[in-house]
């Protein structure tokens, strides 16, 4: 049986450590168990949590010794650094060959070990630009689900967490056996990592006086780049390099988002045809709505629709 350890901390988060259990430790009728769960932490005993309640772990950091997979299930604050003890513990299980495995902030715990050092991670979006600043030797992927080295993986936001521990549990024992895992817990199908974490747009500061919101309303409209640049009077390379400044971005590439999320809101909110949709965001048909969804998104307007429609 695969050995696998959550190392948990105060205050711990619920949902994070939840997506490991569902995965990892949960036993359903007709499913093999190929794993065993349990949980761990520095000083064993009352362990609060950010549902408001404390649970109970009995064991310590000795757990850890012969754990084939260590989860790192959210690590609040992001600031805390993990103890020597705690850098020490993780630094040894992945010495001697286990696999580190972090949900959400998990990631900022394994940076400040060290193991992410000249490695490509993600965490939550809205934590990329943190790690980033304070990790410059971690590169930050913010638009994957999930980044799996095979000794280490990150995942994104908590959510993101479930597509990881699952990706794990089809790269342990098949495909199969991850989508009767998946088909128990009722979960849509299985995101790739490549797949876009679906972030919110720029916020209103980036307001480039006016243009993106006056973009926004013309989606269904031919608008180009020099379009957007007529509107603010600048020619097409000064408009590029406002974008590159507030926006970290092209003109052309933002255009193009925006398109795309006018797309899922309809995909979720609407019955509309995807041709439909596609002449609403501007993309002119279906097969070229079709080609630019899959290519920002991962996944095919078909395949969204069915995941996030809203009843």
């Amino acid at each position: 049986m695969h050995r696998v350890v959550a190392l948990v901390q105060p205050v711990q988060s619920v949902f994070e450590l939840g997506c490991a259990i569902e995965v990892f430790g949960t036993k359903r009728p007709g499913v093999p168990q190929h794993y065993t769960f349990e949980t761990c932490t520095e000083t064993p005993g009352p362990v609060p949590t950010t549902g408001g309640y404390a649970m109970t772990v009995s064991q310590g950091l000795s757990a850890l010794k012969t754990a084939d997979t260590v989860i790192i299930p959210g690590w609040l604050p992001v600031e805390k650094p993990p103890s020597d003890l705690v850098c020490r513990a993780l630094l040894r299980a992945h010495a001697r060959g286990a696999r580190l495995v972090t949900i959400c902030s998990g990631v900022f715990a394994l940076a400040r070990v060290g193991l992410l050092d000249g490695r490509s991670a993600t965490t939550h979006w809205a934590r990329a630009e943190q790690l980033r600043r304070e990790f410059p030797g971690v590169r930050v992927e913010p638009d994957s689900l999930y980044v799996d080295h095979g000794d280490v993986a990150t995942s994104a936001g908590a959510g993101a967490g479930f597509d990881l521990c699952l990706h794990l549990v089809q790269k342990d024992h098949g495909a199969a056996y991850a989508a009767a895992l998946k088909r128990h817990m009722v979960l849509p199908p299985h995101r790739e990592a490549g797949q876009v974490p679906y972030t919110p747009p720029p916020p209103p500061g980036h307001a480039l006086d006016g243009l993106l919101t006056w973009a926004d309303e013309r989606l269904g409209t031919p608008l180009s780049v020099d379009d957007l640049a007529a509107y603010l009077g600048v020619s097409s390379r000064t408009l590029a390099r406002r974008f590159a400044d507030r926006l970290d971005t092209s003109p052309g590439a933002w255009l193009l988002s925006r398109r795309v999320a006018a797309a899922r809101t309809l995909l979720e909110e609407t019955e509309l045809p995807v041709e439909a949709i596609a002449a609403r965001v501007g993309l002119s048909s279906a097969v070229n709505l079709r080609r630019r969804f899959r290519s920002a998104t991962g996944t095919t307007p078909g395949a969204y629709r069915r995941a996030f429609r809203v009843p």
